[in-house]
């Protein structure tokens, strides 16, 4: 086996491949990379046992075969190496690398012991825009519980039906939807499957660049694919929970506020915040005034008053800080917010709307007066 390869173009395809090295498993194979060259390609090929990529990139094979090597050593390689071509050569059961005025001899596995990539029978699929995808997956995918034993709660569920993308999460504490308008005449029928959170953004932070991502299933799996990449992991099965039972047709206070104001404000009260710190929300809807509020037994007392555009009923709440925090961090850039509460002690919903539509709705946490 030999071949020679761009550095930038080999560093590249060993970033993309290397999400699906190490897990939980212990074989020394699932640490290597497969890479099988011939007709002037270059097939990459990682696997965790939960989930297997499969890369494609062009090289000039002189000897075609396959070769295991370790993965992440090989990453760290080519990625320090100059900006010229690649040399890989198999010799004596090494894998012998040159670039430039640097050699380098790496240990091989046996690509026999290598588990085959998946063969996938898919049942459904649709193309979707990559960056719109990635950009509704990064405001839901830490929502979902990290809790393996709670099974569809660890996954994403995703619908697509009359021309409507959405995704939806939720660990029980917090509930997080978005959706947004794509193109979908070709879908005969709709589509719609539990994902596994962290392989829903793992696969869109390597394809996220592609103009088109193809999503499939099959009965335990699901699949994303551009031009050059396969990713492939196991599909959560279940029923996922009637998330739109917990969505409040009403409430009692409703208020606009400017995203980056209330942002800042939140951030600055949390900084005495240690632990899970409860942080308070006061609203007076007749001065027009939310005042936010945490106490700290180790270190102190912070709040801040904003003049807010509000509606309905006064009254306080109380809610986790990290994850009214956490939805900043996920909202996207829309300049203003909708904040709602069902009732004092209930639900509220925090809102976006734009391109896609985003809705947050977090549980509270009781207070005394």
């Amino acid at each position: 086996m030999k071949f020679t390869v761009s550095q930038d173009s080999l560093s590249d395809a060993l970033t993309t491949v290397l999400k699906g090295v190490g897990g939980t498993s212990t074989l020394p194979i699932l640490n290597g990379v497969l890479i099988k060259a011939g007709d002037g390609v270059l097939e990459l090929h990682t696997t965790n046992g939960d989930i297997s990529i499969k890369h494609r990139i062009t090289a000039r094979v002189d000897e075609p075969g396959e070769a295991v090597v370790p993965c992440k050593l090989f990453s760290n390689i080519t990625k320090a190496l100059p900006d010229a071509p690649v040399s890989f050569e198999v010799v004596e059961h090494q894998a012998v690398i040159s670039c430039a005025k640097s050699s380098f001899r790496l240990n091989m596995l046996d690509p026999n012991d290598f588990p085959e990539f998946p063969t996938l029978a898919v049942e459904s699929s649709v193309d979707l825009p990559a960056n719109t995808l990635a950009e509704m997956a990064a405001r839901v995918w830490r929502v979902a519980s990290r809790d393996r034993t709670r099974g569809v709660l660890t996954g994403v569920f995703m619908t697509v039906e009359n021309n409507t993308v959405r995704l939806v999460s939720t660990d029980s504490y917090r509930l997080a939807i978005c959706d947004t308008q794509v193109e979908t005449s070709s879908l005969e029928e709709p589509f719609e499957a539990i994902i596994p959170s962290e392989a829903l953004n793992d696969a869109l932070s390597i394809m996220g660049d592609a103009p088109t991502i193809t999503v499939g299933v099959t009965d335990g799996q699901i699949i994303f694919e551009t031009g050059t990449t396969s990713y492939v992991s196991r599909r959560v099965k279940g029923q996922f929970p009637n998330y739109r039972g917990l969505i409040p047709s009403s409430c009692v206070m409703s208020a606009k506020l400017d995203t980056a104001a209330f942002s800042s404000a939140v951030k600055r009260v949390a900084a005495i915040g240690a632990g899970s710190p409860t942080l308070r929300f006061d609203i007076d809807t007749e001065a027009g005034v939310l005042k936010l509020t945490l106490v700290s037994n180790d270190q102190g007392y912070a709040s801040e008053t904003l003049d807010i555009d509000v509606e309905g009923k006064s009254g306080f709440s109380g809610f986790n800080c990290h994850y009214v925090m956490d939805f900043f961090n996920m909202a996207g850039h829309e300049k203003e917010l909708t904040f709602e509460i069902q009732d004092y002690g209930r639900p509220a919903i925090f809102k976006t709307f734009g391109k896609i539509n985003y809705l947050y709705l977090v549980m509270p946490i009781r207070l005394s007066e």
